[in-house]
């Protein structure tokens, strides 16, 4: 138990620490290839920073463990909205001005809305995995196609700001990208052995180990990126951190490891958690999108989402022992 505990630990520390380097590492290389500011916001850090769901989930798949896959997927979606879009608005209210993002909303919602349904027949199976893909493989097209068209997207403005200045050199930025990457892989097979063993050692489900614990490991770098650029009033970057690890996830993620290994999904899934996930997820569309004005979650509305995600994580710890 020990062991497990300490590879939990370790796995999540470096988790996060590789993520950071390897988004790092990666929007950097993206700047010096002359990659639109935008495209960089919507695809390399928006998806980049699901790269820990991506590899963890696939881990998983591998080992059969579909509690673990679907959880830190769908987990990592509610702790995105609920836990990291209810603290930033808490520290600054969430101002959205982006046109880009307003479009995301939505497609948000429909996307969820669509994969819930998939759910229904209680299996992601390789043809399911493969729509999914395919819907992502589509929406990340659509989204360079937008990055690409000069606009000046609020949010094009915010992330042209943050990569005036390079951080670093190229070749040093091909580095961390590389050794992101390679740390991740090892931190994730470490994570999902530790995550695996401590639920079997406390009797516990895998999923409920995905939802909770794994989920928010994997999410911490969307949240330290949105604290960050919260702080420096930059709420569409904050935004579009969310709306593009959700999309990651719902997509990409779980395509991937249904892919690798179909997977069976309990009914639990579908009426507890896919239900908490779909009411967060149009809770942040009507918040966020504005029908009148420009969306803005307020501190009250922030105090909602995160009280949602404690009561949601409450329960499904009370209602497992």
């Amino acid at each position: 138990m020990i062991a497990a505990l300490l590879a939990l630990m370790v796995g999540i520390a470096l988790l996060v620490w590789s993520a950071d380097r390897f988004v790092e590492g990666s929007a950097c290389a993206a700047r010096y290839w002359g990659m639109p500011p935008l495209v960089i916001g919507m695809v390399v850090v928006g998806f980049g920073t699901s790269a820990p769901e991506l590899v963890v989930s696939a881990f998983a798949a591998l080992q059969n463990n579909p509690g673990i896959a679907l959880g830190n997927a769908y987990g990592s979606n509610i702790t995105n909205i609920g836990l990291i879009l209810g603290v930033t608005a808490l520290i600054n209210p969430v101002l959205v001005h982006s046109r880009v993002l307003r479009k995301e909303l939505p497609i948000l919602a429909l996307v969820s809305l669509f994969a819930a349904g998939q759910l229904l027949d209680g299996l992601v199976s390789r043809g399911d995995a493969v729509v999914l893909l395919a819907l992502f493989a589509g929406l990340t097209v659509w989204s360079i196609a937008q990055g690409m068209t000069k606009t000046h997207d609020a949010l094009e403005q915010e992330m042209e700001q943050e990569l005036r200045v390079p951080s670093m050199t190229l070749r040093r930025a091909l580095l961390w990208l590389l050794v992101g990457l390679g740390l991740l892989i090892v931190s994730s097979r470490i994570l999902v052995w530790g995550a695996v063993e401590i639920a079997h050692r406390l009797g516990v489900s895998d999923l409920l180990i995905g939802l909770t614990i794994v989920a928010v490991g994997t999410s911490l770098p969307e949240l330290a990126s949105s604290i960050i650029a919260s702080r420096k009033g930059e709420h569409d970057i904050a935004l579009g951190n969310v709306l593009g690890s959700n999309l990651f996830n719902t997509l990409a993620v779980v395509g991937l490891a249904g892919v690798i290994h179909p997977m069976a999904v309990s009914r639990e899934i579908v009426v507890r958690d896919i239900s908490v996930m779909l009411m967060m997820t149009l809770s942040l569309f009507t918040l966020g999108y504005g029908f009148r004005a420009s969306g803005r979650i307020t501190r009250a509305e922030g105090t909602v989402l995160l009280i949602s995600y404690v009561g949601y994580t409450v329960y499904l710890v009370m209602t497992s022992l």
